[in-house]
């Protein structure tokens, strides 16, 4: 027997906000801006890898919403959303005309005096080389702490490919990030 989850006050004020923004409330916008803000900015900067084009992309998508509040038709507010942020991004991979070039702080020696920071950078600069669509799989999951069944919404994919593409993207990090794991351990 199945049951519905039962849905929190916060849950409500956001639905009633996703359907107020279609009539043109300000500050249903406002609501739902304040929700969603930091998260689509963090998944724009980690599809992006640089705060400037990460803030184009997270104001582009914002004004696409409002633009095209009267679209939204479904029950999930952030998978609408996160679906405008992610072609938002995509639009701007693909514009990109420089091209990607060998990384030497990436494949460079890592010294075990390093601060934190530096292996964040790291780990960073490592998930942006993954593919695409493992890295935004993993970015919705790993760093926004989305279900598997909102990562499906948001990517218009099937459950148990957004399962794969999490999986893989894990397997795939851990390869990459093996010879630094081996050197630490040396140490």
């Amino acid at each position: 027997m199945l049951f519905k989850k039962k849905k929190n006050i916060e849950d409500l004020e956001i639905e009633k906000a996703s359907q107020d923004l279609r009539k043109g409330s300000a500050e249903a916008f406002h609501i739902l801006y304040s929700k969603y803000s930091q998260p689509v900015y963090r998944y724009c900067f980690k599809m992006l890898g640089d705060s400037s084009a990460a803030e184009d992309a997270f104001q582009e998508a914002f004004m696409k919403v409002y633009e095209h509040r009267k679209d939204f038709r479904g029950e999930n507010f952030a998978a609408w959303l996160f679906t405008i942020a992610r072609h938002t991004c995509l639009n701007i991979i693909r514009t990109r005309k420089d091209k990607e070039e060998f990384d030497e702080d990436l494949h460079a020696g890592f010294k075990t005096n390093d601060s934190d920071i530096a292996l964040k950078e790291l780990l960073d600069k490592t998930i942006s080389q993954l593919p695409l669509a493992l890295k935004e799989a993993l970015i919705l999951r790993e760093y926004d702490d989305y279900s598997y069944q909102e990562i499906s919404d948001m990517l218009g994919i099937e459950l148990s490919l957004a399962k794969v593409r999490v999986h893989r993207a894990r397997i795939l990090l851990r390869k990459m990030l093996q010879p630094l794991v081996k050197e630490i351990n040396e140490y």
